[in-house]
């Protein structure tokens, strides 16, 4: 959309990067709704986003945060690296405040839930491809509280804040009852690996055992009972 209010001839080129191919296809399904935004391609996990980034003219990618191989935040930092011109929004079930902080610190122009309504997801493309800043509101208001008890200096330490993405990755796929192996295979890391960065997450959330883990992990939303 031009100063004037009228739709541009050459639509928002977009690209989709998300493990699970319902997703990818949904939102491909509404974007098709959408006659100055085009996706322009699909990728199941970071690698194939850069993938796809360095072969396609691309404006936005609609990253997610989880993905195997290569996260969506180790994804965001190469592109914004190598394409610094490309616009990375951020599309998450996760609503936590180091998730955000991080993805911003990383490059990354927006950041939605992934339960939000299909006009808000086509007004964040359509934001960060003019080159602003989306934050879906309860995430901008959550940030801003956050700053102002800082700012006051009541603040508290939150320990879950100290945890990677790559281990909210390893935390939510312990949580669904995955061994070591599995966790590593889907990851793409060494078993060895896996260890280490479980004996972090439950030395850094103090936690005794995996069902105090799974506890957390249900009561954080990273998991949910059926």
């Amino acid at each position: 959309m031009n100063d004037a209010g009228v739709m541009s001839e050459v639509p928002i080129r977009v690209v989709v990067a998300d493990d699970h191919t319902i997703l990818r296809e949904g939102v491909r399904s509404l974007l098709a709704l959408q006659s100055d935004i085009e996706v322009v391609g699909e990728a199941r996990d970071g690698e194939e986003a850069i993938e796809l980034v360095r072969g396609t003219d691309v404006d936005v990618v609609i990253m997610d945060m989880v993905m195997p191989r290569m996260n969506g935040l180790e994804a965001t930092r190469e592109i914004k690296r190598r394409w610094p011109h490309v616009k990375i929004l951020i599309l998450s079930m996760y609503d936590d405040d180091e998730y955000v902080q991080q993805v911003i610190q990383a490059g990354a122009s927006g950041y939605v839930l992934k339960r939000v309504a299909t006009e808000d997801l086509v007004r964040a493309i359509r934001e960060v491809h003019r080159g602003e800043s989306f934050l879906y509101p309860p995430i901008a208001a959550k940030l801003i509280d956050d700053y102002l008890r800082l700012v006051r200096g009541d603040a508290q330490p939150d320990s879950e804040s100290v945890l990677t993405p790559r281990e909210w990755e390893v935390l939510r796929l312990i949580a669904e009852g995955n061994t070591n192996q599995e966790i590593a295979a889907t990851l793409g890391l060494s078993k060895k690996t896996v260890e280490s960065h479980r004996s972090n997450i439950m030395r850094k959330l103090e936690l005794r055992d995996v069902t105090d883990l799974v506890k957390y992990a249900i009561r954080k939303g990273v998991v949910r009972l059926e």
